[in-house]
């Protein structure tokens, strides 16, 4: 075995299937929205009915996931072996930076490959004027300029889908950015404008009761029952069979809510955990990811059965740290805040016959490092001069793990603004960070606050700053010329 990953086992158990009738039913349906007819379904492998030489990309997004709500990464309370076995597939990653400790900044980064400071978000969006600007490369852009049908499943926050935008771009007049400007074909979201999220967020509803507010490719889709997960996960599959029906490599941008607010109850899973002693939200949530692991088990299977697998990249991982009622694991800190808690996230890749499987690496990755790896791994051209990131695609294939570039964070953040976690926010606060190999920093605009060496101490509760005078110049210089730097910010931008 190569140096830099560890085989690693995992259970696997059974998993539900969505009946044949059910599926054929969901396909039908929405290949006819498509202009498109269903036919019947190929089971062949990918050498005999597929001949673009392509791999699909499926990338899984999960919302306030932590680093400890896996059973593969160690949860005593929550068993999910679909995405245990997922993650055996594949290699897992014990190091591994989302690009923000909040929702729509560390999107912004997985799309560009960027800090998100570089478009000045700096906090999570509104739903009001902000949008993440389309001018720059972008995954999905890049993706479908080399053939790839691509889709945006489930949720977005970087702006665009409310109301008054979708209703506009469909009439032809100007409106903020969405999915499609961002270079994706197909898109199904949740209609992100305050007067529908919010009350769907504030009277527990967003996932019983999410089918009824969907705008799908900037139309209003007609109500539709089910728990919002699932109707994402059969849009999913429905895209790629349209795909593999027009010959053309797949990207499906799939983001679930789970495990995000509001934590609510979802059958029949409540009381498989009511059983176990779970009570109030811990019970709510843990049927969530329940839930969550059994439409993952939907995919998992498609891809088996329609010999998809092995000509299919599957990427894994969560928007940033563990908020309220979920799990940062070993580490200090939860959503909204930049010790590792915040921004360490569950992350595991799979290729068959590409990523050895059963591996473990402890490379550091951040998020913007997906879009250089995936263009190298495709052999798509792409700006390096744009990107923050650093193709790690040697080491996804299980090569020695090498040195990373500095990683740095921002946060519009201060120690009033809300803390997603259990008890109070961990001392000191910063709104910047930077890692580098074994140290990081923690700063405000002014100053540092905090250097901690986390081979030694990974729980960052030894406060280092002022023992290393050489680490602590170099890293302050990069986070002040990172903070200092043009911005090109969604105001800037023109749509």
């Amino acid at each position: 075995m190569k140096k830099g990953t560890m085989s690693t086992k995992h259970n696997e158990s059974s998993y539900r299937s969505i009946p044949a009738l059910a599926l054929q039913s969901v396909l039908l349906s929405f290949l006819t929205v498509l202009g498109v007819c269903a036919g019947g379904a190929s089971t062949e492998g990918p050498g005999k009915n597929a001949p673009h030489d392509r791999p699909n990309v499926l990338f899984i997004l999960t919302d306030d996931m932590g680093y400890g709500d896996l059973s593969a990464y160690g949860s005593p309370v929550n068993h999910t072996p679909n995405l245990d076995k997922l993650a055996g597939w594949g290699m897992k990653m014990g190091h591994c930076y989302a690009g923000s400790a909040v929702c729509t900044p560390s999107r912004a980064s997985i799309f560009t490959g960027r800090f998100p400071l570089r478009y000045d978000i700096q906090w999570a969006f509104t739903d009001n004027e902000e949008y993440l600007p389309v001018q720059e490369q972008s995954i999905p852009k890049l993706l479908k300029a080399q053939g790839y049908q691509t889709a945006h499943i489930g949720k977005w926050h970087l702006g665009g889908i409310r109301i008054q935008d979708f209703e506009a771009r469909a009439a032809g007049k100007p409106a903020n950015p969405g999915p499609h400007e961002h270079g994706f074909d197909h898109y199904l979201c949740n209609i992100e404008d305050p007067i529908v999220r919010k009350d769907l967020i504030s009277n527990r509803l967003l996932y019983r009761e999410g089918g009824t507010t969907m705008v799908r490719n900037d139309r209003r889709v007609p109500p539709q029952a089910g728990n919002w997960e699932t109707i994402k996960v059969d849009e999913a599959l429905a895209f790629m069979q349209k795909s593999r029906k027009d010959q053309k490599p797949f990207f499906v941008n799939l983001w679930f809510d789970t495990p995000h607010t509001p934590y609510e109850p979802i059958e029949p899973f409540v009381e498989e955990f009511a059983k176990r002693g779970a009570t109030s939200d811990q019970l709510y949530v843990r049927s969530m990811i329940k839930h969550l692991d059994t439409q993952v088990g939907r995919l998992l299977e498609y891809l088996d059965k329609n010999g998809l697998r092995e000509n299919t990249i599957i990427i894994f991982g969560s928007d940033n740290g563990a908020a309220t009622q979920l799990s940062p694991g070993p580490f200090q800190g939860h959503k909204t805040d930049l010790h590792d808690g915040g921004i360490r996230v569950p992350f595991f890749v799979s290729w068959a016959g590409k990523i050895p499987a059963q591996s473990y690496s402890f490379q550091q990755t951040h998020y913007t490092d997906l879009l250089p790896t995936l263009c190298e791994a495709l052999r798509i051209p792409y700006d390096k001069s744009l990107c923050d990131g650093q193709s790690l695609w040697p080491q996804w294939q299980g090569a020695r793990d090498v040195a990373r570039k500095t990683m740095l964070w921002q946060m519009d953040i201060t120690e009033k603004t809300g803390y997603q976690g259990l008890g109070g926010r961990p001392l000191p606060v910063g709104s910047l960070a930077a890692q580098r190999g074994k140290w990081k920093m923690l700063a405000t605009e002014q100053k540092p606050v905090a250097l901690y060496d986390t081979e030694a101490q990974y729980r960052e509760y030894t406060n280092l700053l002022g023992t290393q005078p050489e680490v602590e110049q170099s890293l302050w210089a990069e986070i002040l010329a990172f903070y200092q730097a043009k911005r090109k910010g969604w105001k800037e931008a023109n749509p």
